[in-house]
């Protein structure tokens, strides 16, 4: 049968199809499958999966000319091929050189350097972070400029993630829908019921996710959108994760939030699994939803912080995990998350502070969890505030505002922004909100840019409008978004920021092309004096 399939293809087709991938580096990954680690100036923590289950654990060796510790794996999955590697204690701004070795001390993979972020009594120069969105989805297809069905190819995912380590990233953070596998319809005439993909899954939802049938099926739904796309490339990078509507498993529809108790173990045993959770920071509270204590740490699953010396601070939130609907405690942030938020941003022991989003503030594409009221117009199609949205709720959009104005309150600082899941690479400048006014202070916006995004993701095709600036706002773009494949690199410096959005068009560019992607916009904001 696959012969068969395969001699049914136009021959051109198959040939480029073989022009798809990165050039693999030599490094020698042995069985492991993927990696991806996290660190900031003490600890590590590292996720990894490989190619069979172990009966005893993989251990991880940490050395440099001082130091030789060993960390036994801690098991995540019930099969033995999933394991994390948690240590603390280490030395701040320091290089380390592990290796993974098994029970009988043999190496299982090359070895490998990953540094830890300076603490915050040192200055660095300067750090550098990628920014992107939405890798997510289902292996698509490429047939050739402009001719391609679904998600863009993993390979070609890749080629734009290696494009973006080649220019040396301190950091990266991946801000939300890394899988697509919605188990419910959001629209039409069979909205709330069983998605497709939900019945290929063959979940049952009233049982627990890990151990038998639900955990195989998972792995099967969640891991080839994950695992062959990091593989290991990112192994000397600190990875940086944050969730959004996809990754618990729907999308942001009223019929499925808050998030149902299955799918949150759904979103919850996905990040176990593959991609690390927030390490503990010292101003952080240890009590915020989704934080844990045990043996792996102070662990946060949904709001983290990008720390580094005195020079930046990251600030991750994912407005989908504590969403609330009611009218009288409407919210997407929980009240001790937007606490935490507000102290950070008003702190000075940082020279940045960024914010960043699972939702972007600036642009509505009139979906139904968004911070702005928008919606499409029934008769003409068009974005508006003049009708009511259903389901939306004022509470959003009041916590929005408040949010927006820590930020311009913010003198000491450049209030910006760095956003995803609108499947766009834009910049934008909020001059105001309703009756707020930033002018003062305006707050920079940017779109990161998706790696993945299928052709009925971007919101001109399956909403039939583009994306734009809200009506409520007084914002003005400098870069309309661009529903194109991407990603923004940030250079943080003593006293500036340098933003370089990229952009790869499959409409009209080769795939050769990303190997030598420029970026196409350039933000540069001075620290104020």
């Amino acid at each position: 049968m696959a012969g068969a399939w395969l001699a049914s293809w136009p021959w051109q087709k198959l040939a480029a199809q073989q022009e798809l991938g990165p050039e693999e580096d030599n490094w020698d990954r042995g069985p492991l499958i993927h990696l991806l680690p996290t660190v900031n100036d003490s600890r590590l923590l590292i996720k990894a999966s490989f190619d069979r289950g172990f009966a005893a654990a993989p251990r991880l060796h940490i050395q440099n000319p001082s130091t030789d510790r060993r960390i036994d794996g801690y098991q995540n999955d019930s099969a033995g091929e999933f394991w994390q590697f948690y240590a603390e204690d280490l030395t701040p701004d320091t290089r380390y050189e592990l290796v993974l070795r098994d029970s009988a001390g043999k190496a299982l993979c090359e070895s490998w350097p990953l540094s830890t972020f300076p603490a915050t009594g040192q200055a660095p120069d300067r750090v550098r972070v990628l920014f992107y969105t939405c890798a997510g989805g289902p292996e698509g297809e490429y047939f050739g400029i402009g001719d391609r069905r679904g998600n863009l190819p993993i390979a070609i995912r890749r080629r734009l993630l290696k494009r973006g380590l080649s220019f040396a990233p301190n950091a990266a953070v991946a801000n939300g829908d890394h899988i697509y596998w919605d188990l419910h319809t959001w629209q039409g005439e069979n909205a709330g019921e069983l998605s497709p993909a939900g019945q290929r899954s063959n979940f049952d939802l009233a049982a627990r996710v890990m151990g038998g049938h639900n955990e195989q099926a998972m792995k099967l739904a969640a891991g080839p959108q994950i695992a062959p796309l990091y593989g290991t490339d990112f192994r000397s990078t600190p990875m940086f994760f944050l969730q959004d509507d996809h990754d618990h498993w729907e999308n942001d529809s009223p019929l499925t939030y808050p998030v149902p108790w299955f799918q949150l173990q759904l979103a919850r045993t996905t990040q176990q699994l593959y991609y690390p959770e927030f390490l503990a920071d010292p101003t952080r509270s240890i009590g915020l939803p989704y934080s844990t204590s045990s043996a792996r740490g102070e662990l946060s699953e949904s709001f983290g912080t990008l720390r580094y010396g005195d020079l930046l601070e990251v600030l991750l939130y994912d407005v989908r995990r504590t969403l609330s609907v009611g009218e009288l405690n409407a919210a997407f942030l929980d009240s001790n998350v937007e606490s935490w938020l507000a102290e950070r941003t008003a702190s000075t022991d940082a020279r940045h502070l960024v914010h960043v989003p699972s939702n972007p503030p600036g642009w509505t594409a009139g979906k139904w969890g968004e911070w702005y009221p928008d919606v499409l117009h029934p008769e003409t199609g068009q974005l508006t505030t003049q009708i009511p949205k259903p389901h939306w709720q004022q509470g959003w959009l009041n916590q929005h505002d408040r949010i927006m104005q820590s930020l311009a309150n913010m003198r000491h600082r450049n209030p910006l922004v760095v956003a995803g899941d609108l499947h766009a690479t834009g910049v934008g400048t909020m001059h105001g909100a309703g009756n707020l006014d930033f002018s003062d202070n305006p707050i920079t916006n940017i779109l990161s840019g998706p790696v993945s995004t299928s052709i009925r993701g971007f919101p001109s095709v399956v909403r039939g409008v583009k994306s734009a600036p809200s009506q409520y706002l007084d914002f003005e773009e400098q870069v309309p978004p661009f529903e194109e494949h991407g990603f923004t690199l940030v250079d943080f410096e003593r006293d500036r920021i340098v933003a370089q959005l990229f952009k790869w068009d499959v409409n009209s560019q080769p795939v050769s092309a990303i190997d030598t992607l420029q970026p196409y916009y350039r933000v540069e904001l001075d620290r104020p004096a």
